[in-house]
């Protein structure tokens, strides 16, 4: 027996087409984020290192004073990437009424 299209059905229909759209959208954003996290840790932790190093030297005031803002601003780097790990593809929408 099959189902004759009603206007319930073709916005039902349309409805799953936006939200396999946007489901679609977001796990692609999702994995855009990942590799950006990827390629922003990746840098950040050699120059977060490296200062890090310098800080066990000896230096004068002035390139002290340089070499704590570097790292700083790279652990204030880090935890803006951070927050981006919370960020997820959305579970699928199976339809289902639970």
């Amino acid at each position: 027996m099959s189902e004759t299209p009603t206007p319930l059905n073709d916005e039902e229909s349309h409805l799953r087409a936006i939200v396999a759209d946007y489901e679609k959208k977001m796990a692609e954003t999702a994995a855009l984020i990942a590799r950006v996290r990827h390629e922003i840790n990746n840098p950040l932790a050699a120059l977060l290192g490296q200062a890090q190093l310098l800080l066990r030297e000896e230096l004068p005031d002035k390139s002290r004073k340089r070499v704590e803002t570097i790292e700083s601003l790279a652990v204030r780097i880090n935890e803006i990437v951070a927050e981006l790990r919370g960020i997820h593809s959305p579970s699928p929408v199976d339809g289902r009424d639970d």
